[in-house]
């Protein structure tokens, strides 16, 4: 018998100060069985940290030729795609060939480093790629957060991030590893 998802629900109140974006949020966040806490609740961070009406999160693990998250325009082009993880340099550059913006959220700090350390020169040509990095500390902090029915405040400022619920509170900043150029 396959194992089910975790379904979690969040309602999210966002006041991103960088982009001068308010918005209230209500989502379903699928947890699939072989995906743990701390990577699920960085899943929701980056939607967080992209957050808009027509953002979504896709099939995920489940499905080989999706990201974690995606974004598609008004005309239905893929916009933005988010990616968690240490892909390889392929799945990089399929995702660069067919996004406008693509962001990867990379985790797992002794696994990442050595993952940065051998691709990192290949990752240079892909100008519109942004690699975040998000420490174990802070990924351990943020997972605090988990509930099976969340209520979060998200405050966005100068690249920090401000995450509460009733009893935590975050300060949340990550390592910026490769920054995309503007696509002027």
């Amino acid at each position: 018998m396959a194992l089910k998802a975790t379904v979690y629900k969040a309602t999210i109140n966002i006041a991103d100060m960088d982009r001068h974006f308010f918005h209230d949020a209500s989502l379903t966040i699928a947890q699939h069985p072989s995906e743990t806490e701390q990577r699920m609740m960085l899943r929701l961070l980056a939607w967080i940290c992209h957050a808009d009406e027509n953002l979504r999160f896709t099939k995920g693990l489940s499905a080989d030729d999706e990201p974690e998250i995606w974004l598609h325009n008004d005309t239905m082009e893929l916009a933005l795609w988010i990616e968690l993880g240490l892909p390889d340099e392929k799945r990089l550059k399929k995702a660069c060939s067919q996004s406008r913006s693509v962001v990867l959220y990379a985790y797992s700090e002794r696994a990442a480093q050595v993952w940065w350390k051998g691709i990192s020169g290949k990752l240079a040509g892909y100008k519109n790629l942004a690699i975040r990095f998000l420490d174990d500390g802070q990924l351990a902090l943020l997972a605090t957060l988990i509930q099976r029915t969340m209520i979060l405040q998200a405050t966005i400022q100068d690249g920090t991030i401000w995450l509460s619920d009733d009893k935590n509170s975050l300060e949340i900043t990550f390592s910026e590893w490769k920054i995309a150029q503007s696509q002027g």
